[in-house]
């Protein structure tokens, strides 16, 4: 599966970060909605100009992160039973603390159901 796509957004705090302009927010939370694909069910591939989803039906802490290399980080976040219920998603973006996507991941739609927890994934690279 492909990597997500850091936004324009992300990469400006980066860079604004790094010449000591402003700090760097953090990532907190995932980003759910069900508009990652087209009419006849094609992955939409997201764009780093992007400030939204499509289609967001939800925002949710993330349960944790995991560094897997000097260059990788996955961050993880589990919806509940009744979270999403009935909803096919079929994209996600990390956020961070001011709000904002920093980085996006379409999908094939997942549907979900009310008796069974979901986990995602999304691995941010550098």
């Amino acid at each position: 599966m492909a990597d997500a796509v850091v936004t324009k957004i992300a990469r400006n705090k980066m860079l604004r970060a790094r010449a000591g302009e402003i700090p760097l927010p953090k990532i907190v939370g995932f980003a759910f909605g069900d508009g990652g694909v087209d009419g006849s069910g094609n992955v939409l591939t997201p764009s780093e100009d992007q400030e939204e989803l499509h289609s967001e039906l939800l925002r949710k802490e993330i349960d944790s992160y995991i560094m897997i290399s000097e260059t990788k980080c996955k961050y993880e976040c589990t919806l509940g039973n009744e979270e999403l219920a009935g909803e096919s998603i079929s994209e996600m973006a990390l956020y961070d603390a001011d709000g904002d996507l920093v980085a996006i991941k379409n999908c094939m739609p997942k549907g979900k159901d009310n008796d069974f927890e979901m986990k995602f994934e999304i691995v941010d690279c550098f």
